[in-house]
Order: structure tokens, then sequence, then C-alpha cells
């Protein structure tokens, strides 16, 4: 082994322990530790019972070659308690390696479900994956796909393959003992000399897996970057079919199946086009680890058979060695017989790498902005620059009190929306300090609006029941949806049925049922028209004067001024690259 092939290897191996370790230490760690002490006692169990079933061989097939019918029928007695034993070994083998799997994948998805949606750990990650362009690693794709998908095979085959390894040890351990003690030496001359070779059948063993193992790693390795693509190029179609679902009334206005026709094939395409590739690689190895496992099925019987024919050993001894022979050879070729699944085990444990990699350094950008709570809302010597690092608000300052009504406005481009995501804390490339009031509400453009019952949509993310009717009825009510306060119980995919105007709507009569002190505003009424808008904007001035806080909107209809008496307008100072700088002044 070359020198980078060990810091490799051993770079993958430190990898692979950081993502399995942390849940046998973890607050059920006693309990994993339990059952994984379980599965490794049943596997010794199963191997000290192969070993005692490969002796049964001796005596069973004795004495069928002597006609013993007292010591066969006696045989058969013992083999049926042998196989009963062992069998209840395997069920139980089988049973508590399900459940392992079970808790370890319970525990590594809520594990990574904690961390990905902490501290907006999730629109980071996919805004520096947007973002990201030029070399150098970028943040993972389909996080969804490696949270769900990957960490279900990455404990399944880490649990069965560790297991496979840890029997084919044991098992070799046991087994080469006896192959040794029967396999007698090899006498041969050469060039008038004799020369004996104890223990020749285990050599013999020796040699065969070794060339199996070496011929195997070089036909299977492409495997490793060909499952690595598909679980890729998988995640891809299915996420893009997705979008298409989701934006299916915006893509049948714009005339646009034929396009998303087209860009699905083409990344069906990709699929294809490395599975085909996969499946050939996998025909390679097929081929290859048949022929190995069909010859080593009558290699013991060739390599014994001159010793049972001369006399030197009895039927009995030969088929103890033939069976002795295939566990030491199935044990040394663990390799052979598992390369397929390493390979997807390997690619699997590398996406789950990256993503615990990309995870830890979003954890750890530090925050360049300081974020206090109080009454009013103020930003001091803020500075916000664009994900690849360029400028775009100098160091600017401004403070709305409650009582006031602040209208953002600036050309478009000038990061009116970027300035919005700072003011909520969630967008990381800023710097300067913000005092964010407490009891404060945020209306996206595009709002979102859960799956499921009405109900449940309009008082998220709270719990449906910390509301009664009668307010989810005021609240609909007064965004102008009286026609849906019968709708509360019923199921649907609300962002779907509902127009632009609606969903607009029904993120206004969420504020107005949980009634917040402070609400912000990006472009929230740009789908209603001015009636109802102005409408909705007197309400939501009174709830915040009623609760003693204040108004941030983005909005560009010039009839909405009135409803404010401040205005922040962004002021370009850079035509090349575009920077601009915060103005705050009456209306």
């Amino acid at each position: 082994m070359t020198v980078s092939k060990f810091h490799l290897f051993r770079d993958t191996s430190r990898r692979i322990l950081a993502l399995s370790l942390p849940y046998f230490r973890s607050e059920e760690r006693w309990q994993a530790r339990g059952l994984l002490a379980a599965i490794v006692a049943l596997n010794l169990g199963a191997v000290y019972m192969l070993v005692l079933i490969n002796d049964w061989n001796r005596v069973f097939y004795d004495a069928l070659q002597n006609k013993q019918a007292d010591v066969f029928w006696h045989q058969l007695s013992r083999f049926a308690l042998l196989a009963f034993v062992y069998i209840v070994i395997a069920v139980y083998k089988f049973y508590l390696t399900q459940w392992l799997e079970l808790r370890w994948r319970a525990w590594m998805t809520r594990h990574y479900l904690d961390r990905w949606l902490a501290n907006h750990l999730f629109y980071r990650l996919e805004l520096a994956r947007y973002a990201h362009s030029g070399p150098g690693q970028a943040p993972p794709d389909n996080p969804d796909q490696r949270i769900q998908e990957d960490v279900n095979l990455f404990t399944s085959l880490t649990v069965s393959l560790s297991m496979g390894l840890l029997n084919a040890v044991v098992t070799l351990a046991s087994f080469v003992g006896i192959l040794w003690s029967l396999s007698g030496n090899f006498a041969f001359s050469l060039q008038g000399n004799d020369y004996s070779i104890p223990g020749f059948m285990v050599w013999m063993a020796v040699l065969y897996c070794l060339v199996g193992s070496v011929a195997t790693h070089y036909i299977g390795r492409p495997l490793i970057a060909l499952n690595f693509g598909q679980k890729r190029y998988e995640a891809d179609f299915r996420s893009h079919m997705g979008r298409v679902r989701e934006y299916s009334e915006s893509i049948a206005l714009d005339l646009g199946s034929s396009v998303e026709n087209e860009n699905l094939k083409q990344r069906f395409g990709r699929l294809m086009t490395n599975y085909i590739a996969l499946i050939k690689a996998q025909k390679r190895l097929v081929w290859f680890t048949n022929f190995f496992g069909q010859a080593a099925m009558v290699f013991p019987f060739i390599v014994a058979a001159p010793r049972f024919f001369s006399g030197a050993i009895q039927l009995g001894e030969l088929m103890q060695i033939a069976s002795a022979f295939d566990r030491v050879q199935g044990s040394l070729s663990w390799l052979v017989d598992n390369y397929d699944s390493l390979a997807s085990w390997r690619a699997t444990s590398d996406r789950l790498t990256t993503f615990e990699e990309n995870l830890s350094q979003a954890q750890a950008v530090p925050q360049g902005l300081h974020t206090v709570l109080g009454e009013d809302l103020a930003i001091e010597h803020l500075s916000i620059q664009l994900p690849n690092g360029q400028p775009l608000l100098d160091p600017s300052s401004a403070h709305a009190r409650p009582g006031q009504q602040v209208l953002l406005q600036g050309p478009s481009g000038s990061g009116k929306s970027t300035l919005f995501r700072t003011l909520a804390g969630l967008w990381p490339h800023a710097q300067g300090g913000l005092s964010q009031p407490q009891r404060v509400m945020y209306i996206p453009q595009k709002p979102y609006l859960a799956n499921g019952p009405l109900r449940n949509t309009l008082a998220y993310p709270e719990a449906a029941n910390t509301y009664d009717d009668e307010a989810l009825h005021e609240a609909l009510r007064q965004a102008e949806l009286p026609h849906l306060c019968s709708e509360l119980d019923r199921e649907d995919a609300w962002s779907q049925k509902l127009s632009g105007g609606e969903q607009q709507r029904l993120a206004l009569a969420r504020v107005l049922l949980k009634r917040p002190a402070w609400v912000m505003a990006d472009e929230a009424t740009s789908a209603l028209d001015e009636q109802t808008e102005q409408l909705l904007y007197q309400r939501l001035v009174a709830l915040t004067q009623a609760q003693g806080g204040g108004l941030v909107s983005i909005a560009h209809r010039p009839e909405l001024a009135r409803f404010h008496n401040t205005r922040w307008r962004l002021e370009e100072v850079s035509p090349s690259p575009r920077r601009f700088r915060l103005v705050s002044e009456s209306i």
C-alpha cells in the first residue's frame, strides 16, 4: 500500500468512525451497546454451532460409509438438536440486528433533522449551494435524500458488513485449526530433495482467496464512484419532478410543459447513462464472483481426492475437510462476496460525511451581525455583501420606534429583500448591529402554506388547537376570506388550491390571528387589487398601533405611502459594482 493510499484509508476510517461513534456515545448508548453486545454474542454462538456441525459431518458420513445404522440414526437426532439451536440463534440474530439498525437510523435521523433545521442552517446551505461557483467543493445537494435514504443505507450496511466481517474473522479463527489438522502434509520431491508442506489445504485456501480478493478489487473499483453518482442523479431527477408538481400552475400558464419534459428527460438520461455503466461494472464483478464461488465448491475435493482414493482418509474426513475449507475460504473471501455492498456503503458514507462536514462548517461560520432584542427596530453601521463577497450595502444606520410605519423602497436589484432577510436574522453575509423587536412576524411575498387541514395552515407554525374556531373565523373574515370559514377541517394542497391573492391574504390572516406587535412585510400584498390592499393595510396599521409596535413593509405602489410615516430609501452610491446606502426620511 502506497503512502497516499494509506492516508486515504486512514482518513476514510476516521470519517466513518466520526459518523458511527456518536450514537454509541449518545443518551441511548446503553441500549445501543447492549444490542451490539448481544448481536456479537449471537454471531459467536452461530460460529460455534457451525464448528459442532462440521464435526458432525465427519461422524455422520463415516457412519454412512461403514453402514452403521445405529450411529446414523443417533447422529440424525443430534443434528436435529444442533439445527434447532442454530435456527434459534439465527432468528434472534436477525431480529436484534434489525432492531439495532432501526434504533440507530431513528437516532441519526433525529440528530440530522435537529442540526439541519437549527439556526436556519437549511436556508444557509441552500443559499450557499445556489451561490456556489468555481472550483472547490459545493455544499451538499438534496439534503432530504441524505437524511432519509443515506442514513437508512448507512446504518443497515454498517451493521450488516461489520457483523459479517466479525463473523468471517471468528469463523476463520475457528476453522483454520480444524482444516490445518485435517489437511495433512503435502510431500513432493524437487531436484532430488524431498519437501513437505504442513497444512497444505490452509495455504491453498489463502492463495485461492488472495488471488480472488485482488482481482475483485480491480474489477469492482469503479463501482464506488458509480454508486455515488447514481444516488445523486436519482435525487436530482426526483427533486425536479417535485418542483414541477409544486409549480404546476405557473408552468402550465407559461406553456412550459415541453421544456420541463425535456429537462426531466435530460436528468433521466444522465441517470440511465450512469445506471448502464453501473450495470456493466456489476456484470463484470458478477462474472468473476460467480466463477470464483462455483470453483470453490469443487476445489477442496480436487485437492483432497488423492488422499481419499489412497485410503489415507475416509469419506467422513473428506466431507469434514470440504466443509472446513468452505468455511475458511468463505471467511477469506469476505471481500469478494461483499464488494458490491462495500462500494455502495463507501458511496453512502462519503455523501453523509460531506453533509456532516457542511453542517459543521455552517455552524462554525462566525456571526458578523450582533443581534439583541428590544422594543425598537434599529440597525447600527450595518453592511451587507452578496454571497460572492461583493459589497451591496455600505455601512448604514436607521431606527424605527413603536408607532412608526416604515416603507422600504429602492430601485430593482438594490437589495430590498436581502435587507429584509437581514432584519429577520437570516442573511449570513452581514456585519454590524441589529436590534430586533420582540413579538414580530415576517410575511414573505410568497408565503409557505403547509398541506393538510386549513386550520393547521392558518395557525402555522403553532398547533391548531391553540385557537378556537371563532378566532380562526374572525381572522379569515378580517383577511377578506370569509368563503374559507367553512373549510377549516378540509385537507388540501393549499399552495396549489388557492390563487396568489388568496395565498397572500391567508398569510395576512395569520398575522391578524396572532396579533404581533411588529409586522414586516415583503411585497405581501402585490397580488391583491388596490381596494383590498388598502383595506388590509388599514387593518395592519391598526393592529400594530393597538399592540404598541410598528410596521415595516416593502411595496412599490405609491398609494401605500399614506399608510406609512417614514421612508427607508436605498440610494445608489456606486454604479459598478452597484452599491447602496440606506437613507431614512419622513413622509
